[in-house]
């Protein structure tokens, strides 16, 4: 199994969510891109961070 923790950053408001842009490592293609997190979980955060976990 492993494991990869991706950051993102704010991008801008929508109705009910917050989109976030993902902050790709040096030379790396992104991962996820652009993720929408609900704004009543998201708060007022500008910065998030999320780990995938393969299994085999």
């Amino acid at each position: 199994m492993s494991e990869k923790v991706i950051n993102f950053e704010f991008e801008k408001h929508n109705k009910n969510s917050i989109r976030y842009q993902e902050v790709p490592e040096n030379g790396m293609p992104p991962v996820l891109g652009s993720i929408y997190v609900q704004k009543w979980f998201a708060g007022d955060n500008k910065k998030i961070e999320i780990t995938i976990k393969t299994k085999d």
